[in-house]
């Protein structure tokens, strides 16, 4: 078994100053470390590293899940952070764009969106 000390999930960016802004400043997460990339503390643990990558290339699933207590409050505050959910074909999202798959038994409820370099972010709400 893997003897893990910490996760980290990493992913690319073209800018690393509007990346700063996004997440320090949009989404309020801790900035631990920018030498050479931009390394976070995650809400219970985690880290992440944003680095840069002159040729990036958006990843084309999400690739960083923020867990909330109440996604309706979590969209409207994002929503008036400036940030615009994605709608998906396949997924019953209602007028915020959240899919509600918790009141019929199809998983959390769920709404994504983008950073500024195409990157796919969630909020979700599984209980």
């Amino acid at each position: 078994m893997l003897d893990t000390k910490v996760v980290i999930s990493s992913f690319s960016v073209n800018d690393l100053g509007k990346a700063k802004e996004f997440y320090t400043q949009k989404l309020g997460l801790k900035l631990d470390n920018e030498m050479m990339a931009l390394q976070f503390s995650l809400p219970g643990g985690g880290k992440m590293f944003v680095y840069p990558k002159p040729d990036h290339q958006p990843a084309s699933f999400t690739v960083l899940n923020f867990i909330v207590d109440n996604i309706d409050k979590a969209v409207d505050e994002l929503t008036k952070e400036g940030i615009t959910f994605e709608k998906y074909e396949g997924f019953d999202q209602d007028e915020k764009l959240i899919a509600r798959g918790r009141a019929v038994g199809k998983g959390p409820d769920i709404a994504w969106f983008k950073d500024p370099f195409g990157n796919i972010l969630s909020v979700i709400q599984d209980k």
